[in-house]
């Protein structure tokens, strides 16, 4: 049995709890890395060479999207998120184009802020769920402090 306080300190910390949902999406594209092909520290010629990649290749593109919620009772819609975020990418409001993963999820940020602007997101971009990229667009950034 939970007494009063146990329950007061239990409604504390659900009121202070970082709330964010997630989905997740493919998406097919062509996708190449142009300096590949001439940049010394790509095109090794040895069996650390990754030149290949200047050449379009596809992949299946693995998206993971948390965002930040404020209440409990579906303040966004998960399955209504997910099908906006697809259609992002069917509509051609966004395209892969030959871009990098870390790329390709800051112009999905840039869309999901404007839509819900003041939001903790992160980002998971994988080329066929093997190696990616996770961003987090955190909406309370430190501020430095300089001293003169």
């Amino acid at each position: 049995m939970i007494n009063k306080e146990q329950r007061e300190q239990i409604e504390r910390i659900k009121s202070r709890a970082d709330k964010k949902i997630w989905v997740t999406f493919q998406k097919e594209g062509i996708h190449c890395y142009p300096a590949a092909a001439t940049d010394s520290m790509l095109a090794t010629g040895d069996e650390y060479d990754v030149s290949f990649l200047a050449t379009p290749h596809r992949h299946i593109f693995h998206f993971r999207v948390w965002i930040e919620v404020f209440h409990d009772d579906r303040d966004i819609e998960f399955i209504q998120f997910k099908r906006w975020l697809e259609n992002l990418y069917k509509d051609n409001v966004l395209a892969l184009n030959y871009k990098s993963c870390e790329m390709i999820s800051d112009d999905l940020y840039l869309q999901i802020a404007a839509r819900y602007p003041d939001r903790a997101i992160w980002i998971e971009v994988s080329e066929d769920g093997e190696n990616g990229a996770l961003i987090r667009y955190e909406t309370s950034v430190p501020t430095l402090s300089m001293e003169l």
